[in-house]
């Protein structure tokens, strides 16, 4: 419109004030085309903001999932999986009390996503102060995403350090569980759809990361995924045990990294 406006003035060789200026202008800005350019812009931006609002909530892959329909029938699927729970995280929250510390649960989250976004991750669920983060097998092993995506988080809390200590007076840190397995997923929910992973894995990588305090480690890897990890990945693997999960017969053998 401003645009339009200078043209105008140069055109008719005369100022703003100018009757023949303002008739113009009111021709142009109820004119159908630049209604329709109007529309258009306002369409797409609102579009946009609710596209990212509802990714911002759900995740970008989900949402792409919902739109494709993948998961409108369930199907099985092999997954890796990541169960990374903050430690000492009562004692935190009886330190910082329940608001201050929800705060800090909100930054701590916001400063581990875009390690788990970088290495083609997706937030499964929030369930307290733990992250249950999960990839397609591909997508996690390709470059050993999964683990890269660990040590990436540890960098970003570290790199965050200051603002940790100044704000809550601590910093968080974190132990993590990782396997990998077949799953089933699909939709799920009538009043409100979320796509929901189903199978043994996610309860065997839930007692993997729940060991880490018996063995002091802040990393346990299943023997199934370091199988499957590439190994020329730089990293060197080291046997913890072999270990009886609770409500399985099997033992299953357990690595961290050094």
């Amino acid at each position: 419109v401003s645009t339009a406006t200078i043209s105008f003035i140069v055109e008719f060789d005369t100022d703003l004030f100018d009757k023949n200026v303002w008739i113009n202008l009111r021709n142009f800005v109820t004119n159908i085309a630049f209604l329709s350019v109007i529309l258009y812009i306002i369409t797409t931006i609102g579009f946009s903001l609710f596209y990212l609002e509802v990714s911002d909530n759900i995740g970008q892959e989900v949402l792409f999932n919902f739109f494709t329909g993948k998961y409108h029938k369930p199907i099985e699927e092999e997954r890796i999986f990541m169960f990374l729970d903050m430690k000492s995280s009562t004692s935190i929250a009886e330190k910082l009390g329940h608001v201050k510390y929800f705060e800090m649960l909100a930054q701590y989250y916001a400063d581990l996503s875009n390690a788990i976004v970088e290495h083609a991750g997706i937030i499964y669920q929030y369930v307290g102060d733990e992250i249950v983060v999960s990839w397609s097998l591909d997508k996690g092993l390709k470059n050993n995403n999964c683990i890269h995506c660990f040590y990436s988080m540890q960098k970003a809390l570290k790199n965050q350090s200051t603002k940790y200590l100044e704000q809550f007076g601590v910093l968080p840190t974190f132990k993590a569980g990782f396997h990998c397995g077949m799953i089933t997923a699909g939709e799920i929910g009538t009043i409100k759809k979320v796509i929901v992973f189903t199978g043994d894995v996610l309860n065997t990588t839930a007692r993997i990361e729940g060991l880490c305090n018996t063995y002091g480690q802040v990393i346990l890897i299943s023997d199934c995924l370091v199988k499957k990890l590439k190994n020329n990945s730089g990293f060197t693997y080291k046997t913890v045990d072999k270990a009886s999960l609770r409500g399985k017969n099997e033992q299953i053998e357990l690595f961290t990294i050094v």
